[in-house]
């Protein structure tokens, strides 16, 4: 990896490798370490620049040719469910949602083996044992919780989620693939896009807009969106 300096902290950029999206295109990613005293400081500040968390480190795209993968937030106060999220809610309004401390379970692992098994099967992430659940999970120095949606007792749903000064950062969720009909992605977006209106946060950042993948496509329902490019968030409108 080839370091970069920055008066507050060290960048690293990592050697082009195959794209995990497109086989026939190079990805590379510029990350910076957050563990430390001044970790949250810094989430919040990176965050803004269009970076993700996983584990201990932000990352970014930094890719050398394509610039497919685009940072996208919310804007939470001018976000209005459309008639058909509006129909989401109601299919679940019998549902209980509850925010738990980010600490693995057998329980989520079972959920989220059946989602990936049943959604991406044959992916990296199909092949994870629980150690590596748990520590996608639970290794984190900034604030992050779990949102646990449960019906009649039973989990159907969770979102790990980061804390940031102005918003909520959807990390990754996952949910009972047999309930299709229930949207509940959709329906834990909304929840999440809920309770940032309720803590005056402005922002849900909802990860990396991908150009060519249909599986993306659905960041783009929940408008208005805001996308990073060229070192500011400019508005994105919907169709």
């Amino acid at each position: 990896m080839n370091q970069i300096k920055h008066p507050l902290k060290a960048f690293c950029t990592t050697k082009p490798m195959p794209c995990d999206y497109f086989p026939d295109r190079l990805e590379s990613k510029t990350a910076a370490d957050l563990n430390g005293p001044a970790a949250q400081t810094w989430a919040n500040v990176l965050s803004r620049a269009g970076f993700r968390r996983s584990h201990g480190l932000c990352y970014i795209p930094s890719c050398p040719v394509c610039r497919a993968c685009v940072s996208v937030r919310v804007r939470v106060q001018d976000f209005i469910p459309s008639k058909t999220m509006k129909k989401v809610l109601r299919r679940n309004q019998t549902a209980h949602l509850s925010v738990v401390p980010n600490v693995a379970t057998a329980e989520q692992y079972e959920l989220f083996k059946a989602y990936l098994s049943a959604r991406h099967a044959g992916g990296e992430m199909e092949k994870m044992q629980y150690e590596e659940y748990r520590a996608m999970v639970e290794e984190s120095p900034i604030e992050t919780d779990l949102l646990e949606l449960r019906e009649e007792g039973r989990l159907i749903a969770v979102m790990l989620v980061d804390s940031f000064d102005d918003g909520f950062s959807a990390v990754y969720s996952f949910f009972e693939p047999s309930l299709k009909k229930r949207s509940l992605g959709t329906f834990m977006i909304l929840e999440i896009i809920r309770q940032a209106k309720e803590a005056h946060k402005p922002y849900v950042y909802l990860g990396y807009l991908i150009k060519g993948l249909s599986n993306m496509a659905y960041k783009e329902r929940f408008a208005p969106l805001e996308y990073y490019r060229a070192g500011e968030w400019i508005g994105l409108l919907a169709d």
